[in-house]
This record gives C-alpha cells, structure tokens and sequence, in this order.
C-alpha cells in the first residue's frame, strides 16, 4: 500500500487514541496469569497485539475481543499448556515484544514450549534475556542468541534469585526477568543503569504482585505468594502514537489540536519534552490515574520550532518516537542532533540507517553517526520513500508530506497496520488528507 499525506492549512480538533500498545500486551499476558476473568476496555487490536493474542491460542488461553474490548479467562501462574512428546511451537510473528514478554512467563512458570517467529524477528538478539533467565536457573536455549528459543522442564532443576544488572536500560528485558523472577522462590533484585517504562511494575502492583522500586533504578521482585487478581480495566490512549499526531500538528503554523485520555506514564513523555524544547505549546490537562498509570488529555498549539540536541536518559524516554522527530526536526530551524541512541539500530529495522536513507532520498540534510543522526532543519523536495517494514517509520516519512515542497508518497505502508491501524483516519479528523 502507498499512503500520501496532505494538508491546506493548520490542524485543529479533538482526537482519541487507539488503546496504549505496551499495556494492552501487558494487560493481555497479566491476565493470563491470573486467576478469573479480565475484562480489558479500549484494548489496541493490531498486528503486534494479535501475534501475542493467537501465541495466547496456542496454549488453548480463552479470550473474546468485542469491538475493543477483551474478556479473557486467567489459567494462573502455572505451567501454561504442553505437548506430549516435544515442545510446543509458539509463533510470535514479528513481535518482539511477544516474544520477550512470554519468554519471561514461560521461564518462570516452567511451560515447556519453544518461542520462534518471522525471518525478521529471529534476526534480532535476545542474549540480553537468555542471560540472566540463565543466572536464574531457567532451562532456556537458543540459535546462537537469536529466535528459536526452547524453554525445556524444570524437573530436577534448583532455581534461586538473583542480584542483576542490566548492561542497558530496557523495559522488555526488565519485564522478562520480573515475570521469570516471580516463580523463583526468594527476592530477584534488577539494576538498570538509567530509566525504562515501568508498566510492568505498576500493572502487576496492581495486581497483587509483591514488587518494590527504589530510587537508582532498582527493582526488587519477590516471589509470588498469592494469585495474581484478574484485571478490570480501561487503557490510556497510546502515547507513541499520539506522538504522531502532535507532530503533525506542530509543523503546521497556527494549528491547536487536543488528544484525549492519553497515556502519561513519565517513563514515556520524552517526546512531549522535546516538542516544548522545540517551541510547540504542549499543556497537560484532566490530570489523573487509570490503575497505577498517569492519563491526561494532551493539548498542543503550534509554534515556530527549532533544532534540539538530544541525549542521556531522554533517548530512553523516548525511544520509539525518534522516526517521527527524526521528521519534525527536517521542519525546524537549525541543527537537530541525536547520541547515545544505538539502541535504534536493533528496532524493526536499523532505524539509524533506514532514517538517514529514506530522508535523504526527500530531500534531508541528514548524517548518520554510530549512535545517532543530526538534521539541519530545511524544507524538503518530497519524493518516494519505503517503509523497511517498520511501522513507526512508514507514518513518519509519511507527515513529511505535510510541509515537503512536493508531494510524498511512502511505499509499503500497510506495515502501519501493526500498531495504528486508524492513523489515517486520526489525522483526516484533523484537517488532513490521505490518499
């Protein structure tokens, strides 16, 4: 699918979000290891949700999605369903963060089953979890560090907590060895060396779970003594896909536009940082909590934008949202710079390079750096861009359109479909075009 972007002039209007991606899989996983059932409100139906939800069938988990609304029946925090003979074959597609999350799951309740999914997901590393579910006596092999994992019993084995560290700061990782470190008998204590989402900790709080954070970025995991509650929950609209919103708006001289009942979790606001540190008017409003997690509703107003240099615990704060600034700053005045970010070059695809080679073929001023990129701001030629398979990216390229001389037109869009099916959609409420 080719996808087109256009605009006559500023954005105005009011906007929901499709249900947060990181909670709805979090919420979906949580709720299979609890006893009960769960009923999860505006959850996100969407490519990277459905890999967890038909891997959630294949260990014969119950659930009904009505609209957007998921019931699901809780097994426990057990060993999920196996197969006489040999271990049952999980597809997670291409969602890593199904395959991280229930690698944690499987590990900590002793399910044997191997987790395998697409070319492209079995191209990404996962040492960074075999690891320490290792050090915390999980039976686990892998290809050399990569997708198939095999998770085999824990008969005969003697698991005990551990005292870890990070090597960087991830919430998938961390929420792998939270769920692992559950089953363990004992306290796991995890050290990140710099701030990650905490929805895992907050949700599973929630839920009853014995988990402790402390300042300097510690995580103390204890045991499970009771079951996990079900959950009965309405999810926050997505803050990584608002992100695209907000930018849309902000490149647009005189545009207001306000998105409502967003996620505010501050592990995640890095974005909403940078567009102020840009010049955008962004104001938080209706302030309050949705089971553990900060929501508001997100008002911002156009202003003339300028470069920013980003670094250090922002890059985290914001790691999904770098194609769409990588966008917004070619329509800033002065140099943007990104470092300390290699962590992009492991997303969907090296979005370090696929950013600087897509953008420049529009007209970009942009250079690649081992850790990151800088943009001197300009407008653009526009031109044809391709998505690399990578959602964030293809919406990315695709505001370029929104102040490119000429037109834009990204191919292989359709790959948005895994996390914002209604992107084109948000945006024609709006003010803008799609074709």
């Amino acid at each position: 699918m080719d996808l087109s972007l256009f605009a006559d002039g500023p954005l105005a209007g009011t906007a929901e979000l499709p249900g947060d991606k990181s909670l709805s899989h979090r919420a979906a996983l949580f709720a299979t290891l609890a006893e009960g059932e769960s009923v999860i409100e505006h959850f996100l139906d969407a490519g990277v949700t459905r890999a967890l939800l038909s891997a959630l069938n294949r260990f014969g988990i119950q659930w009904w999605l009505s609209d957007d609304c998921l019931t699901l029946k809780g097994h426990g925090y057990r060993p999920l369903r196996n197969c006489a003979g040999r271990p049952l074959v999980i597809p997670c597609r291409n969602s890593a963060t199904t395959l991280r999350l229930l690698a944690g799951a499987v590990a900590g309740t002793g399910t044997v089953c191997v987790l395998d999914g697409s070319e492209g997901l079995r191209k990404r590393p996962m040492e960074r979890i075999l690891e320490p579910l290792r050090l915390l006596g999980c039976p686990v092999e892998s290809e050399n560090g990569f997708a198939p994992i095999t998770f085999r019993s824990l008969r005969g084995v003697e698991r005990s907590p551990i005292h870890y560290t990070l090597p960087v700061a991830s919430a998938q990782v961390k929420s792998c060895l939270i769920l692992a470190a559950l089953g363990v008998e004992g306290e796991t204590v995890l050290t990140e060396p710099g701030p990650s989402r905490d929805h895992t900790e907050r949700m599973l709080r929630s839920m009853g779970a014995d988990i402790v954070t402390e300042p300097g970025h510690v995580v103390r995991v204890h045991s499970l003594r009771e079951s996990l509650s079900p959950l009965h929950i309405r999810l926050p609209g997505d803050l990584s896909s608002a992100a695209f919103l907000l930018a849309a708006a902000a490149c647009r001289p005189d545009s207001s536009i306000l998105l409502k009942e967003v996620g505010v979790n501050p592990t995640r606001t890095g974005f909403l940082d940078v567009l102020a540190a840009m010049g955008a008017s962004v104001e938080l409003l209706n302030e309050h909590e949705v089971c553990g997690e900060p929501v508001a509703d997100i008002r911002l107003e156009a202003r003339p934008l300028h470069g920013v240099e980003i670094e250090g615990d922002l890059v985290v704060r914001m790691i999904d949202e770098f194609p769409v600034f990588a966008a917004l700053a070619c329509a800033a005045d002065g140099v943007s710079r990104v470092r300390g970010a290699a962590e992009l070059r492991y997303k969907e695809s090296d979005r370090i390079a696929s950013l600087c080679v897509e953008l420049r073929k529009l007209g970009a001023k942009i250079e690649e750096s081992p850790d990151g990129f800088s943009i001197e701001g300009g407008p653009l030629a526009g031109g044809e861009a391709e998505a690399h398979g990578d959602h964030r990216l293809a919406m990315a390229l695709a505001l370029s359109g929104l102040f490119a001389e000429n037109e834009v037109i990204v191919h292989g869009a359709e790959i948005l479909e895994e996390s914002f099916p209604d992107f084109a959609v948000s945006l024609e409420e709006l003010g803008v075009s799609s074709c």
